[in-house]
């Protein structure tokens, strides 16, 4: 698949001289702005920077067939695309955008980059089937969820998602988004973060094991590898470690896995794990379904809205008013004489 850069999720100078002299070295470009409602700064600079540069390569017209944006009906965005003839996709007007990877929002760049949407749709519908269909006492999104409440009234106040496929790495990213921007409101909710091991386990891992008792641990697991590796035998076992010859790396991947969560749980860090089939597409659908899922039920049991975000708009409204928004002038000098 192509090669896929990200913008729009910083406004680092550095990062979007280093991104436009990365394009250069392209043949062929295209843009995907995702902005629900075009009212986030990040996404609007680097879509104004990235369109301009595309102008100037391909021309406007050219640049026009060369650019995609993803927003709801009626939004500046979307009345830029008709302007401008950029294809316009939708993004779902009920929901936040952690919640919308099963939408064009996600779907739209993930078949973009080679992933099979259909058969990672398809693990999101069995998961949403065996959730409605399971009774309470063993639905799994329900225990979690429950586990999850039941551990915060016990004085724990950080969930650590911890994985062992360095692939995982912006799943996890979503995954800290999803649980801090649903939950993390009128002072409740537990922080979360994410490690991954075995990398941070000789970093991190010295806090996990021995560190203050505030944290949980979810483990997610693929039940099934996808590469296959083994390890080879040296006759004259200078590394010693012919005991691991002829074992596969994914079966020394599983046993690290097993011994870290025995020790973590040891050192009196709760363990949840959730095992996902297999590293594919349908198995991703299936966890996010899943996260998705407990993430509304968890806020619930919270008595919070676990599908709004009002505290996002406060470092808006402030960034705003100090870069000289109409409207804001107010709040500018208010702000400015404070700092």
């Amino acid at each position: 698949g192509p090669a896929i850069l990200w913008a729009g999720n910083t406004i680092s100078a550095c990062e979007m001289a280093r991104t436009l002299r990365e394009l250069d070295g392209y043949q062929s470009i295209y843009i995907d702005c995702i902005a629900k409602n075009f009212e986030t700064l990040e996404p609007g600079i680097a879509f104004r920077v990235l369109r301009q540069y595309l102008e100037r390569r391909y021309g406007a017209e050219g640049a026009a067939k060369r650019i995609f944006a993803t927003g709801t009906p009626g939004s500046t965005l979307h009345q830029l695309c008709l302007d401008q003839g950029y294809t316009f996709l939708t993004f779902p007007e009920t929901i936040g955008g952690r919640y919308s990877v099963g939408s064009d929002v996600g779907l739209f760049p993930m078949a973009v980059a080679g992933v099979d949407i259909r058969a990672l749709v398809q693990g999101m519908r069995d998961m949403r089937d065996t959730l409605l269909a399971a009774p309470a006492e063993e639905n799994p999104a329900l225990r979690y969820a429950c586990l999850r409440r039941l551990l915060l009234e016990h004085g724990y106040r950080l969930e650590m998602l911890s994985f062992f496929e360095p692939r995982l790495d912006y799943f996890a990213k979503w995954w800290i988004q999803l649980f801090a921007e649903s939950e993390g409101k009128e002072g409740k909710g537990l922080f979360p973060a994410s490690v991954e091991f075995t990398a941070d386990l000789h970093s991190m891992g010295q806090y996990i094991q021995q560190g203050e008792r505030l944290m949980l641990e979810t483990v997610v697991r693929f039940a099934r590898s996808r590469g296959s590796v083994t390890i080879p035998h040296d006759p004259d076992n200078v590394d010693g470690l012919n005991f691991l010859a002829g074992k596969d790396l994914s079966f020394v991947a599983e046993q690290a896995m097993r011994g870290t969560l025995l020790a973590h749980v040891d050192g009196g860090v709760p363990n949840l794990v959730v095992t996902a089939p297999a590293r594919d597409a349908q198995s991703v659908g299936w966890l996010i379904y899943f996260f998705e899922y407990a993430c509304g039920l968890s806020g619930y049991l919270l008595e919070i809205n676990p599908f709004d975000q009002p505290g996002v708009e406060a470092y808006k409204n402030n960034m705003y008013a100090l870069l000289g928004k109409p409207g804001y002038e107010d709040r500018k000098a208010e702000l400015e004489a404070r700092l």
